[in-house]
């Protein structure tokens, strides 16, 4: 994760005056585009987010008072501060800066599969948990629904529920033909599916809003 910079108060500032004004979901569009941007997970920039609200130091003052109702200065001085810090060109910006990612990494496509990625697949682990074998077709209503939220296909989906099936020490399926996703799916599953459902279900509920 890269160290806080007090510019990024205006990157954030810009995000929080959208409207609705305020403090956006965590996972939101905006709020996860500028976690990548700056390789501060969404967590870390949601909780500035509130300290950015609270306007209890002299620094949030001062950028209250010059922003806070001039947006489009605010639009200027963003524009500036990417071109100044190479944000348009990210080979420049961490041009001899080791790069780690790791949460990162759910956000980007599964090169076998580039229509998915990680965190589309946690979204249908935690519907696998919500349906059993027999419902886990395409014209499940549930499933056809997550499909259209995550606009791939039904038979997508049911093609993962199915991985998740060789996953799940529960049914002890043989082994599966191969699939280019049982990796994925694999790790996804040692993450969330050995622990608690309603941890998994807090978890998709927050990320519904990367899809909206």
């Amino acid at each position: 994760m890269r160290k806080w910079q007090d510019e990024y108060w205006l990157l954030l500032m810009q995000i929080y005056l959208k409207r609705p004004q305020g403090v956006k979901p965590m996972y939101s569009r905006d709020m996860v585009g500028l976690s990548l941007e700056l390789h501060i997970p969404p967590q870390a920039l949601y909780q500035q987010m509130f300290r950015l609200r609270q306007i209890d130091t002299p620094l949030m003052e001062h950028l209250w008072d010059k922003y806070g109702k001039s947006p489009k200065k605010l639009k200027k001085e963003v524009e500036l501060l990417r071109k100044m810090n190479g944000f348009g060109n990210p080979e420049s910006f961490y041009e001899g800066v080791e790069v780690s990612e790791s949460w990162e990494l759910d956000f980007r496509p599964i090169a076998e599969r580039p229509e998915l990625t990680p965190l589309m697949l946690i979204m249908i682990l935690d519907l696998y948990f919500r349906l059993t074998p027999n419902t886990m077709v395409s014209d499940t209503p549930e499933v056809q629904e997550l499909a259209k939220m995550m606009k791939i296909s039904s038979d997508t989906v049911v093609e993962v529920m199915n991985v998740y099936q060789f996953c799940d020490p529960y049914l002890q399926r043989d082994s599966m033909p191969y699939n280019p996703l049982f990796d994925t799916c694999d790790e996804i599953w040692q993450r969330y599916g050995n622990g608690k459902p309603e941890r998994l279900a807090a978890l998709a509920a927050q990320l519904k809003e990367y899809f909206k």
